[in-house]
């Protein structure tokens, strides 16, 4: 049994963590996403990250890690996924040692595909979120985002 001063620790910090209810958040709606994208055939991690490379042409993948705040390991898997399914490929960097990740047609296409069943996600995600909390995460992740953009990098 843990001593009332712990107790009181346990509780404040179970009634008042930002990083539980983000997660359960962040569960909650990449949920609803994937449900909506099964049928089309793509999860939401993999969509994010044929949109970010979309956005910018060909791109290091440091650049997309660095944009959707990525794990390399985690886009690596990702893209090896993505590339067997003919939506993504490798092409050559500047210099021998490096790639760029680069969108092929599948890949446009199922992003295309994947649109209407997004639109559908979008508005479940946002009656989830209710109109503050809606408009205080999509200004705040723009900033984050555009805090991850370098126009000047491939």
């Amino acid at each position: 049994m843990n001593d009332p001063e712990t107790r009181d620790l346990i509780q404040t910090m179970a009634h008042e963590c930002i990083a539980v209810r983000v997660r359960l958040i962040n569960r909650l709606v990449t949920a609803v996403y994937d449900e909506a994208l099964r049928g089309v055939g793509i999860k939401a991690s993999q969509m994010n990250i044929l949109v970010a490379v979309s956005m910018f042409g060909p791109s290091k993948p440091a650049k997309i890690c660095s944009l959707l705040r990525l794990d390399p390991s985690t886009l690596s898997r990702n893209v090896e996924r993505m590339k067997k399914k003919g939506w993504l490929e490798a092409v050559p960097g500047a210099d021998a040692r490096s790639h760029l990740l680069a969108v092929l047609a599948p890949g446009n296409a199922i992003l295309r595909d994947a649109y209407p069943a997004w639109r559908e996600a979008q508005k479940k995600a946002a009656a989830i979120l209710g109109g503050e909390a809606l408009d205080a995460l999509l200004a705040r992740g723009s900033r984050l985002l555009n805090e991850g953009l370098s126009p000047d990098e491939p």
